[in-house]
């Protein structure tokens, strides 16, 4: 009982906390800040934003309830990987339609996003003008629209192959499971920068402000949000250098993965330049927005290490993996809307917050986090050195025997 709770558990909350939190509650931010920012008086289509939520509210009842249900994510995994999820029981279709459900709000949000920024700007902004949080969101939008259709697609031919006799992905009947691999993360992977490019808006803009200063780098930064909007397209297949791609493959995508760390860096550099010279006061978002920078950077480095193949392959579904996409996700989305509230909330409420207890919150959660992710690394990295090359040395007797050629004692 507990093994199969525990695959139920795992891929659950995975799903709850991207399509059920992260990239809802960046729509939030976006629907109370972008007009205030760009001088609309509202958002562009207000019956398109309320259909758009309340489609998550059924979306969630099945989510959930596909925890309770026969076959729900057990043994499939967030991803919903087949041939797996194509022999579950009925919990796996809630999902399937969860996921449906979900994307179709993303999707209305992104068109009621970009509609409001290109078309209800107030008069003489110009693009080059606008605020950096509705730069990322107005990227972050286009990504929403290209990619959530392909995830849609991935998981209708799922629900064919599961009912209808398909063999999309079944290789009894001639189909391929890698090609769903790909598929999902073709959506996946730029998936990934729709949950970081709002936190970057964020950021951006809380620093400047506490460092009393102006951005250094404006236009730049928003060349690099586009850069690595772009390049998100071009990776997906690094989450699959074990599936057995040519050496051709992996080259191409170790390249373009590490190529998104170009853009990245620039961002990095900016916040910092940025700070540079600036007069700083460490309030609660700005607190925040420090952590961003730091626990995402130690994210963007495992993910240069992830980026090679031979290392990926060793370490892939490891805790190293894990360690690696929580210190990107949860500093790069749940720090920035922890700073993001802090910052905007007294706008939005009328009601400052406490600082006391937002120092609280802060050390409370930067302590907790790093304690119980910073140590995964090192419970994945053994399975790194177990894969190393060995080699033949004589032992002090005399005999050969095999060690490894990084072992300290070799």
């Amino acid at each position: 009982m507990w093994p199969e709770f525990f695959n139920q558990l795992a891929p659950t909350h995975g799903l709850v906390m991207i399509f059920g939190a992260i990239m809802p509650a960046f729509v939030g931010f976006a629907n109370w800040m972008i007009p205030l920012e760009i001088g609309a008086a509202d958002m562009a289509f207000a019956r398109m934003n309320n259909f758009s939520f309340w489609l998550l509210p059924p979306a969630a009842i099945l989510l959930i309830g596909s925890f309770f249900a026969p076959g729900g994510a057990e043994a499939a995994g967030w991803t919903m990987y087949a041939p797996l999820s194509i022999q579950m029981g009925p919990g796996m279709d809630m999902m399937i339609f969860a996921v449906h459900l979900m994307g179709a709000s993303s999707i209305m949000g992104g068109i009621n996003i970009i509609v409001t920024i290109l078309n209800l700007r107030a008069p003489g902004m110009t693009m080059m003008m606008l605020p950096m949080f509705v730069w990322t969101w107005l990227i972050t939008a286009y990504l929403l629209i290209a990619v959530m259709p392909v995830l849609a697609g991935a998981v209708t031919m799922l629900l064919f192959d599961r009912h209808f006799g398909t063999s999309f992905f079944n290789a009894s009947g001639g189909g391929d499971p890698v090609m769903y691999q790909h598929i999902f993360w073709f959506f996946g992977h730029p998936d990934v920068y729709i949950m970081i490019l709002p936190a970057f808006g964020i950021i951006t803009q809380v620093i400047p402000a506490f460092s009393r200063k102006p951005l250094f780098g404006y236009s730049s930064m928003v060349y690099a949000v586009a850069s690595i909007a772009i390049l998100s397209f071009m990776a997906w297949a690094h989450h699959m250098f074990a599936t057995g791609m040519p050496v051709t493959g992996q080259l191409f995508f170790i390249y373009a993965s590490m190529l998104i760390s170009v853009p990245t860096g620039v961002k990095v550099f900016n916040w910092a330049a940025t700070m540079w010279r600036g007069s700083l006061s460490f309030e609660t978002p700005m607190l925040f927005a420090v952590r961003f920078i730091f626990v995402f950077t130690i994210g963007g480095f495992s993910g240069l290490i992830l980026a090679m193949a031979p290392l990926d392959i060793a370490l892939h579904g490891t805790y190293y993996v894990v360690a690696h996409f929580h210190y990107v996700l949860v500093p790069g989305s749940l720090v920035a809307m922890f700073a993001g509230w802090y910052y905007w909330s007294p706008k939005w409420t009328g009601h400052m917050y406490n600082e006391l207890h937002g120092k609280i919150h802060f050390w409370g959660t930067m302590i907790t986090f790093n304690v119980t992710f910073f140590s995964m690394h090192f419970l994945g990295w053994p399975a790194c050195r177990a894969a190393m090359p060995t080699t033949r040395r004589s032992s002090p007797t005399g005999t050969r025997s095999r060690q490894s050629v990084h072992s300290p004692l070799a």
